[in-house]
């Protein structure tokens, strides 16, 4: 599962005229890995072949309307879970402390809940915490998927992908709460959807908080090094 991770994490950046270089070796990385199934390999082809084909600066173009334009498509997990509030900021903090432990170092101009970092992540855990940690935001990547799919996307097999990765179970009162709530962008509501929420400190933050990602890591992580002190105080 890394090496197929470690692909859609790249297909979901910034194209470059690198990664136009690289597409077959991507291709060759996912077919070899075999963690996909052959439907959703299919799926991917013909953002492949976009992407190895277009003008950079047409797929780079393609990209900024999808991702950069338009908030029910962002690339940021906590804009779909908090939007605009400032329950995001200790979100990310606590993600990016997780991030930190397990020794990825982030870009200044990164941000932890930017999807294809939390992906490269998740490639670098074992296989089954990569699925578990796939499958807590797996609403979100289903409700992209389907915007992009609806949009006639390329990108939409990425998230169907993760998805898959995830165990392929989005939680579904989270998903129709997504979909519910899908944010506009149209200029004239964007005000009105963005108010921002009481603020708290104390209850639990989805993705990021004591019922979420960061807490079943963390449990993750304790369990480990208990393991570990415990091993060492046999030998």
């Amino acid at each position: 599962m890394k090496q197929t991770l470690r692909v859609l994490s790249a297909l979901l950046g910034y194209p470059s005229a690198e990664l136009r270089t690289h597409i077959p070796d991507l291709r060759e990385a996912l077919r070899a890995e075999g963690a996909l199934p052959r439907p959703a390999l299919r799926r991917l082809d013909p953002l492949l072949d976009r992407l190895e084909r277009d003008d950079v600066l047409d797929a780079q173009a393609t990209y900024s309307e999808l991702f950069d334009r338009s908030r029910a498509l962002s690339l940021h997990l906590f804009e779909h879970v908090h939007g605009d509030s400032r329950d995001r900021g200790p979100a990310m903090i606590d993600l990016a402390g997780q991030y930190l432990e397990r020794g990825l170092l982030l870009d200044a101009n990164e941000l932890p809940d930017f999807v294809p970092v939390f992906v490269e992540y998740a490639s670098c855990l074992p296989d089954r915490a990569a699925k578990e940690t796939l499958a807590e935001p797996a609403h979100v990547f289903a409700a992209l998927e389907t915007r992009l799919r609806d949009r006639a996307s390329a990108y939409a097999a990425i998230f169907a992908a993760l998805v898959s990765l995830g165990g392929g179970r989005p939680d579904a009162e989270a998903l129709a709460e997504l979909r519910e709530k899908e944010p506009t962008d149209d200029p004239a509501l964007i005000d009105e959807e963005w108010e921002e929420k009481e603020v708290t400190f104390t209850g639990p933050q989805e993705m990021g908080g004591p019922t979420g990602i960061v807490a079943r890591l963390r449990a993750r992580g304790k369990a480990m090094s208990a393991t570990r002190s415990e091993a060492r105080s046999k030998d």
